[in-house]
């Protein structure tokens, strides 16, 4: 009688701790009832341009006449120009870093305010400021960051930096490059850092709640960090007294199994 009751206890021990333990590493929980019907995507990712930012532009016209404006104004170093033609057009392609006031130096046009805007709203800038100098009149502009990248450090399993090659990258493409949240890691405390018009804001996600959707933080920007923090075990495993303890209960369960060995032989 005492035997099932101590097994019963042992079980209940251990379904208990086995839902808390799933409660902090599922993903999402809740979003059987949360997207029981389609739910209309936020179309929060717009990522605009910033100081220090590196763009590149490609332009493409008719006339040769661009093509040649802009690469006799290109410094080593500074912007890099790789003409090509294709069909009878001419394409330049040119890069710039954004300076601190947030404004790119064209050549042959001078500068522009960049920042605060997408690449496609800066594209379209460009090319009006084109046909307004009276260069052409049927430029094409494409703007493409070249190099947008977020951080991602701590309980990950490859901490470091990711590009982006896309302006919708949510906080869980990021994870997913860096090999997703490692064992130690904390899935109810990811914080991301940013800097918003000079000033850097701070977001708390819980990745095991599924209205992480509707978070401001949900697609990242250029420039943002993430810090996964460990979790209360990873501290305890990997510390000293945690290391001594685990080496001597290995090395006394072999003194253990040999010692039963030694007793069942000699009977």
């Amino acid at each position: 009688m005492k035997a099932t009751r101590i097994l019963f206890v042992a079980l209940t021990v251990l379904c208990l701790t086995a839902c808390v333990s799933q409660k902090k590493i599922v993903y999402f929980q809740g979003s059987e009832s949360v997207y029981s019907s389609p739910q209309a995507i936020p179309q929060s990712y717009r990522m605009a341009i910033q100081p220090a930012d590196r763009i590149s532009l490609s332009i493409t016209c008719s006339e040769p006449k661009l093509l040649a404006g802009f690469a006799s104004n290109v410094t080593f170093g500074t912007n890099e120009a790789v003409t090509t033609s294709s069909g009878g057009n001419k394409e330049i392609y040119t890069g710039y870093t954004v300076d601190k006031d947030g404004y790119v130096t064209l050549p042959m046009i001078g500068k522009l305010k960049a920042q605060g805007k997408t690449e496609e709203e800066f594209a379209t800038t460009v090319e009006k400021a084109i046909i307004a100098a009276g260069i052409v009149n049927d430029p094409q502009v494409t703007v493409k960051y070249t190099n947008a990248r977020v951080s991602v450090l701590g309980a990950v399993n490859r901490p470091g930096t990711i590009a982006l090659n896309s302006q919708r990258t949510s906080v869980l493409d990021v994870l997913a490059a860096a090999g997703d949240i490692s064992d130690n890691g904390l899935k109810t405390n990811l914080q991301l850092y940013r800097e918003v018009d000079g000033k850097r804001e701070m977001y708390v996600l819980d990745l095991t709640q599924a209205d992480i959707f509707n978070s401001p933080a949900f697609y990242v920007q250029q420039n943002d960090v993430i810090y996964v923090s460990p979790n209360k075990a990873a501290g305890v495993k990997n510390s000293p007294f945690f290391t001594f303890w685990g080496a001597s209960a290995s090395i006394a369960s072999v003194v253990i199994s040999l010692t039963s060995l030694i007793i069942a032989l000699t009977r």
